[in-house]
């Protein structure tokens, strides 16, 4: 049965055409959304002003649109202030690699602007929304917590928070935003139905309220704030664009990448509740192995003499799409690629080039997590910076 792409904070789905699942299609977001692509003339701009080349995630368009970018590039260029938001709805214990892709690139642009980032975590989204019990939300919320600590960001200009401990604080901020959200709005904008609970219609204007640096005391009033977020989670900041002039505070900014696709196919992204189609930021060498092996979708051909005679498929292969996110190196990237097209790197190759390099990663970041201690996990989690 043939559907149409479906791409919501809680769902992301590419078509199915023929009965046959399509990668999600990046160029129809932009246009169904309303977001502006980033463009060399962007890229640029970011170079100028740091003076190295922009990050790999960049260069190849992985983070690929944004709404106000280029604001926030004239207030680095003038010398003025801005602030980073971010967040993270716990659904399990363990993040995955998808995940990561947005804190890695979050810490990029806290290194590069030196600036304050906050980081909501959505423990009560999860609870509203998933069979979890409320004390299992808040644990997964606390491990979460240590998981993106591990990704090495500033603690003397980081906050990270739980809404369930913490968004009392900005209650005058949300009942501003829910005031001026309608119900026929808030359907309109996240799908809600009747079956949907007060407390899920509710939600929304908790994670909106971050987008206004009047929401903490540590900030500025009136500071521009930028979010790096994977693009499903742009109806809440749509929405909070929306609403900022009637709230009289700055329109928050947003830079969005794409979907780190699960090891079965592009059709949809990694998911924290399916173990064989997720890698874990918690997952073993041996397990890694397996999971690339047995479970990650191949655009090789069918046998090997094929293969080496005709070439395969880069744009169906997922662990050629897992080396374009964590392999740096264009150098490499770019042997793997053509090598790949002419049939001279193997399925096993790319495989095998995709194993040891999510090892290494996984490997690093738990170290990091490993280290950890309860006086460095406190400097993060303080009210005041």
């Amino acid at each position: 049965m043939d559907s149409k792409q479906k791409i919501t904070p809680w769902e992301v789905t590419g078509e199915i055409v023929e009965g046959k699942n399509m990668a999600v299609d990046y160029e129809k977001i932009i246009k169904n959304f309303g977001c502006q692509k980033i463009d060399e003339a962007i890229l640029k701009r970011i170079e100028k002003i740091i003076k190295k080349p922009v990050h790999h995630l960049l260069r190849r368009l992985l983070v690929f649109a944004h709404r106000d970018f280029d604001k926030i590039l004239d207030l680095v260029e003038k010398n003025k202030k801005f602030y980073l938001y971010t967040g993270r709805g716990p659904s399990s214990q363990s993040m995955h690699l998808g995940h990561a892709v947005p804190f890695l690139f979050c810490k990029y642009l806290q290194d590069i602007f030196d600036v304050h980032l906050v980081i909501q975590i959505t423990d009560d989204e999860k609870y509203l929304w998933k069979d979890l019990s409320l004390e299992d939300s808040i644990k997964f919320g606390k491990e979460n917590m240590k998981d993106i600590i591990a990704f090495g960001f500033n603690p003397q200009k980081t906050f990270i928070f739980s809404n369930i401990e913490y968004s009392y604080k900005f209650i005058k901020n949300s009942l501003r935003i829910s005031k001026h959200i309608n119900l026929n709005e808030a359907k309109k904008v996240f799908g809600f139905d009747s079956t949907s609970n007060i407390g899920q219609i509710e939600f929304p204007s908790k994670e909106i309220a971050p987008c206004f640096s009047s929401s903490f005391d540590f900030l500025e009033k009136n500071m521009m704030c930028l979010i790096p977020a994977a693009i499903d989670q742009d109806p809440y900041f749509r929405l909070a664009r929306d609403k900022a002039g009637i709230l009289k505070e700055p329109k928050p900014a947003t830079l969005y990448s794409g979907f780190l696709p699960d090891l079965k196919g592009l059709n949809t992204k990694m998911s924290a509740s399916d173990t064989k189609s997720s890698i874990y930021l918690t997952d073993s060498d041996s397990v890694i192995k397996n999971k690339i092996n047995k479970y990650a979708f191949s655009g090789g051909k069918d046998t090997l003499e094929e293969h080496r005679k005709y070439g395969g498929n880069i744009d169906v292969d997922v662990p050629f799409h897992y080396l374009k996110y964590f392999e740096e190196n264009d150098e490499e990237l770019e042997k793997y690629r053509t090598g790949y097209l002419d049939g001279s790197i193997s399925t096993g190759e790319m495989k095998k080039k995709c194993i040891q390099l999510l090892q290494k990663f996984i490997s690093n970041y738990r170290k990091a997590r490993e280290n950890l201690t309860d006086e460095i996990i406190d400097k993060f989690t303080a009210f005041s910076k």
